[in-house]
């Protein structure tokens, strides 16, 4: 997404002092600052992941447990398991010899790319989570590292403890809530006219409101329900779902889409349809939309759709193009 902040980082409470180890809590702060990532999140998945180096367990300090993740920050760093090789190369190699694929790297620069090593561990995760749309949502950056909703609740609840004072634990997604310029310094969701601004205003004013499946508002809402809400502000009715959204159509060649456009994302459906998309965003220029993603992925937000960790763009439509809208339209006399 192209609407940015500087991350602001918080102070560390007094049980952060007491319970993460000095060598940790001072890593964890230096590789925040560097990196733009807030430190208490990267000390959650520290403490979720290994209680900062300390678990007795297999795979912390040496070897890898039973998916093939490896070091305090339990990275994936074997060929061929459950966990993959994320880190790239060997657990633990000469940084010549590091592959250019994964994000092991030698972050005290002692010549050695050591997944052991909190060192090395905590800057490659910060790494791993900005690659994974940390600055757009951190929730859903979370869920990256480890695909479990409840892994995202207990890293942020974390993060929250580790905190002095009130945290919010994703500053990027009230960045994505509020933004209203692109990194140009240009205003989002400038409409071509005005019927369709008011469409985009009206769907860029419900960021910040929570996702609820099913829900159609006023306080919560589906990704098709934002959707079908925003175009009844003007009068106009569209289908309720996904898939029945898509098939309303009329289609916008990619790279023709502008605000106001639905992009529809190849999502499986949870509504029986075997050939629909089961997500949709609207289109607010500059390659951004405004979305309801799901439970765990954060609040109604302003997000990239071409991003290579989210599903892949299926297509664009454009409701008020849609022939039965324009009826609409001429018998409400818009």
């Amino acid at each position: 997404m192209q609407c940015t902040s500087e991350t602001e980082q918080v102070d560390s409470s007094g049980y952060a002092e007491d319970s993460i180890p000095q060598n940790y809590l001072d890593l964890y702060k230096e590789v925040g600052e560097e990196k733009g990532v807030p430190w208490n999140v990267l000390a959650g998945i520290g403490q979720v992941e290994s209680d900062h180096g300390r678990w007795p367990g297999e795979g912390i300090t040496e070897g890898h447990n039973a998916w093939g993740a490896a070091g305090p920050m339990q990275f994936g760093a074997l060929d061929g398991s459950a966990a993959g090789n994320s880190w790239g190369g060997e657990p633990i190699m000469p940084v010549e010899e590091r592959p250019e694929e994964g994000y092991g790297q030698d972050g005290n620069g002692d010549g050695v790319v050591n997944v052991y090593d909190p060192a090395d561990a905590i800057p490659a995760s910060a790494d791993y989570l900005l690659a994974h749309g940390a600055e757009q949502d951190m929730a859903g950056a979370i869920y990256a590292y480890n695909h479990a909703s409840w892994y995202v609740d207990d890293v942020l609840g974390w993060a929250e403890q580790y905190a002095a004072g009130d945290f919010s634990t994703d500053s990027a997604i009230q960045t994505a809530v509020d933004c209203s310029l692109d990194a140009a310094g240009e205003p989002i969701g400038a409409a071509p006219d005005e019927l369709t601004q008011q469409v985009v205003d009206w769907a860029l004013a419900q960021r910040g409101k929570p996702y609820e499946w099913g829900g159609t508002g006023p306080y919560a809402f589906d990704c098709s329900g934002l959707m079908q809400q925003a175009y009844a502000s003007i009068g106009v009715a569209i289908p309720r779902i996904s898939e029945e959204q898509w098939r309303f159509g009329p289609k916008v060649p990619e790279g023709e889409e502008q605000p106001g456009d639905l992009v529809f994302f190849d999502v499986p459906s949870q509504n029986g349809y075997s050939d629909a998309p089961g997500h949709v965003g609207m289109v607010v220029g500059d390659g951004l939309m405004v979305e309801a993603w799901c439970t765990n992925c954060g609040p109604i937000a302003t997000r990239e759709y071409h991003n290579p960790n989210r599903s892949d763009v299926l297509g664009f439509t454009r409701p008020l193009e849609n022939r039965e809208v324009k009826i609409q339209l001429e018998e409400n006399g818009g």
